[in-house]
């Protein structure tokens, strides 16, 4: 059998489990995971474990996709009417948590991580520093699910999906910072002031790659004749993986590059709405079925009963440190007494971008010690989130009497 037929199995499977999931109440992406898990060759031996090692291009454009529309969230005007509470409490819950989940992993990891004393720091910081940016991120497609099927409305349901839009965004910003950070201490060369310019020219690098790539998008797209579905997803899809591509070239962040195209589409192109729903509706759920249904596939049993604590401590440790970032934001900002109380309830559910971020570490030869622990702590910790983040979004909106 080839990987045709078993990419069939993957999209069948991951099908049935998402359709599942989404019966019992359950967010579709958790049933994908779910599905990856059951084809795991650890515990059937359905799928050759081998099938990994050709799964780095869907990888690649699946986080070129999902981390374009998160740019697509960044509309100025949106964030400009929603004043200066969103941006505070945003910025505060998605810092806080990284600073948490840093401090505390950097101190507690050792517990469960055997390091010689030479080495202990070259491999805490960057383990540390990956969790802290992978703390940031709220998936919020679980607590709409809660919103949409008990019709909840009001100030704090606003805000939860506002933030939780827009926390990617420093999501994003941590994980490139940590990412140059871990390969200046893990590659073995000396500290310099050089290496003080090398995360500063993947971040602004990227955001001028993907700002040109952007206006070459929308200048096509505005005067292309066709305007069929099908010419737009060939355009943006082109546009995007030629990005990923370059700035793996020039080496400047990928997903800051093709983040930064969306939030040229979403500002400066006419057509921006059509664009974006467009993706939605043909292309997002065969994505989403492949990416995540592979996710779990990944897992590695031994590391993740091995590092379960780590998860558990993981989870925590994000709980505080977004719920302290949230009473800090919306304090200083002056929110009402309801969004200081109840918005940390919608801000659990964690999911979509932080596996893709966990996966796209693997493909770092430089990371391969930290790898599997990552990627095996995180989807643990994706599981738990995603099982208890609408139970917690319940919960909090019918206290703040927006469920009726």
């Amino acid at each position: 059998m080839d990987i045709i037929f078993y990419s069939g199995i993957i999209l069948f499977v991951g099908f049935f489990f998402g359709e599942l999931a989404e019966q019992i109440k359950l967010p579709k992406v958790t049933g994908y995971i779910i599905a990856g898990v059951m084809l795991n060759p650890e515990l059937f031996n359905i799928i050759p474990a081998d099938i990994t090692e050709h799964t780095n291009l869907i990888t690649n454009i699946s986080l070129s996709f999902i981390t374009f529309s998160v740019g697509g969230t960044l509309l100025y005007s949106k964030i400009k009417s929603m004043g200066k509470a969103i941006s505070l409490i945003t910025f505060f819950e998605a810092e806080t948590a990284f600073l948490f989940v840093f401090l505390g992993l950097f101190f507690l990891a050792p517990l469960f991580i055997p390091t010689s004393v030479e080495s202990n720091l070259l491999i805490l910081i960057p383990l540390a520093l990956f969790f802290g940016a992978l703390a940031s991120p709220t998936d919020p497609s679980a607590t709409l699910a809660v919103m949409h099927e008990y019709k909840a409305k009001g100030k704090v349901s606003s805000t939860i999906m506002a933030v939780a839009a827009f926390d990617d965004i420093f999501g994003l910003l941590n994980f490139s910072l940590a990412m140059s950070v871990a390969h200046i201490l893990l590659s073995g060369n000396d500290f310099s002031f050089g290496s003080i310019l090398i995360p500063l020219y993947e971040i602004f690098g990227a955001f001028a790659l993907g700002a040109i790539m952007g206006l070459i998008l929308n200048f096509i797209s505005i005067r292309i004749k066709k305007e069929s579905a099908g010419n737009l997803i060939v355009l943006i899809f082109g546009v995007l993986l030629t990005t990923f591509g370059l700035a793996k070239f020039i080496g400047v962040d990928e997903l800051l590059s093709t983040m930064t195209i969306g939030i040229m589409v979403v500002n400066f192109n006419i057509y921006q709405e059509r664009i974006f729903d467009i993706l939605s509706e043909n292309t997002e759920e065969l994505i989403f079925v492949l990416f995540f249904t592979l996710s779990g596939f990944q897992l590695n049993f031994t590391v993740l009963f091995d590092y379960l604590p780590l998860a558990g401590i993981f989870v925590l440790l994000r709980f505080a440190g977004k719920y302290t970032g949230t009473r800090i934001g919306s304090k200083i900002s002056k929110s009402p007494e309801k969004v200081k109380k109840y918005v940390i309830g919608g801000l659990i559910p964690q999911g979509g971008i932080v596996i893709g971020l966990a996966l796209l570490i693997k493909q770092n030869p430089e990371f391969s010690s930290l790898a599997d622990i990552i990627i095996s702590v995180i989807i643990g910790a994706t599981i738990i989130h995603e099982l208890l983040g609408p139970v917690f979004a319940k919960i909090s909106l019918k206290k703040a009497g927006e469920i009726k």
